[in-house]
């Protein structure tokens, strides 16, 4: 992959737009034709051509080039957000009366979308284990009609064999859908390892600065096409051309941001593994992490996301460590420039139990690794850790 080629030059053809080295912001919503014939013929492809911004910008076009490349995929589609980019992907393949297997910690939307959304108009799912591929065989029904992975998942990372997974998919005629949001094109390629289309937050890395909210959905032109035919354009959640050109910008350094994130993140990520305050630490790269073998089989590299879990038995605890933190920002999301915390006991109300070890362990706080020096971040988790 010429990473520099596709990040700088793929899709822009500057001799369209005055020799510009940025990429244009087409801010329009409608485009014109010379006659009712080329009209006539922009209806008849509104996937590959301009007619309406809610199917089809250049700004937009551009950037769906560079990211599909990213992804090794035919084609690309980009949305509002990575939740809409998911639904869009699920709900594709899916009528009332269909099965679906998913992971058993999938990102909260993707539950509520499954659980709740689709659950309302007839489709089933089942929740599994994704550690073994034979927990997804033994899930799997006459009806099963789709596989939702996120390999990791963006908390306590647990993976799926991506592989495998898509061996056993293929054999039953079962599409499957990847969440590859935590590793990125660069760490991670679901499509070559034979998943069908690849979900992408690229509110996250892609983006990198923490002003955008959007989502990619990365296949072959057959696949995308359905989605384009169906929800895409019947819910219309589509990224705007600004955000677009926002998100080329963005681009542009995700190379050399990812690879300082993960220098960085190696040197924290040691730093919390020796420290007594920490129980355990919760990232594919960890050294007690059981999954660490699929791991350097299917992963290429780190990204800056890892989870710790505190040793204290109180909620308090963990609000004194996080409301200390100073280089931290405390907020949601991740994958921008700054360094992020996210501590899950903020989601619960006031008085709820720690439950050390659960699915809702409320001593568990994610850290993204930003861009700041790793001395200056340590410092800051040290004197943070001393508050417990």
């Amino acid at each position: 992959m010429d990473l520099s080629y596709i990040l700088n030059h793929l899709g822009e053809d500057r001799a369209q737009y005055f020799g510009a080295v940025a990429p244009p912001l087409v801010q329009s919503s409608i485009f014109a034709f010379p006659n009712v014939a080329a009209m006539r013929d922009a209806f008849a492809d509104e996937y590959g051509r301009h007619l309406y911004t809610r199917g089809n910008n250049p700004t937009v076009e551009i950037l769906r080039r560079k990211v599909a490349a990213l992804e090794g995929a035919e084609d690309c589609l980009m949305f509002g957000s990575g939740a809409a980019a998911m639904a869009a992907g699920v709900m594709t393949h899916l009528v009332a009366g269909d099965h679906v297997v998913c992971v058993a910690k999938p990102y909260s939307w993707t539950r509520a979308l499954l659980r709740d959304l689709l659950g309302r108009y007839g489709v089933a799912v089942s929740f599994v284990d994704g550690c073994e591929v034979a927990y997804f065989e033994a899930a799997l029904r006459e009806r099963t009609r789709l596989i939702v992975l996120e390999s990791p998942n963006s908390l306590t990372f647990e993976q799926q064999d991506l592989a495998a997974v898509a061996a056993l998919a293929q054999a039953r005629g079962i599409r499957t859908i990847c969440d590859n949001s935590y590793a990125t094109p660069l760490n991670q390629s679901p499509l070559a390892l034979g998943i069908d289309l690849v979900v992408h937050s690229a509110t996250k890395y892609l983006n990198g600065h923490s002003d955008v909210v959007a989502g990619a959905l990365c296949g072959s032109s057959a696949l995308l096409r359905e989605v384009f035919r169906g929800p895409y354009m019947a819910l219309g959640a589509i990224l705007s051309p600004h955000d677009a050109w926002l998100l080329l910008r963005g681009l542009r350094t995700l190379q050399v941001r990812i690879e300082r994130i993960a220098r960085t993140t190696r040197e924290v990520l040691a730093y919390l593994e020796a420290h007594p305050r920490v129980r355990q630490v919760h990232s594919p790269q960890a050294s007690a992490n059981p999954q660490l073998a699929l791991s350097q089989r299917q992963l290429r590299g780190a990204s800056g996301l890892l989870t710790i879990e505190l040793a204290t038995g109180e909620v308090a605890a963990v609000e004194r460590f996080c409301d200390a933190l100073t280089r931290f920002l405390m907020t949601v999301s991740w994958g921008g420039y700054e360094s992020l915390a996210f501590p899950v006991c903020a989601v619960f109300p006031p008085g709820t139990p720690l439950r050390p070890g659960g699915d809702t362990n409320l001593a568990l706080v994610r850290l993204s690794i930003g861009l700041e020096d790793a001395a200056v971040l340590i410092a800051d988790l040290e004197q943070a850790l001393a508050r417990l």
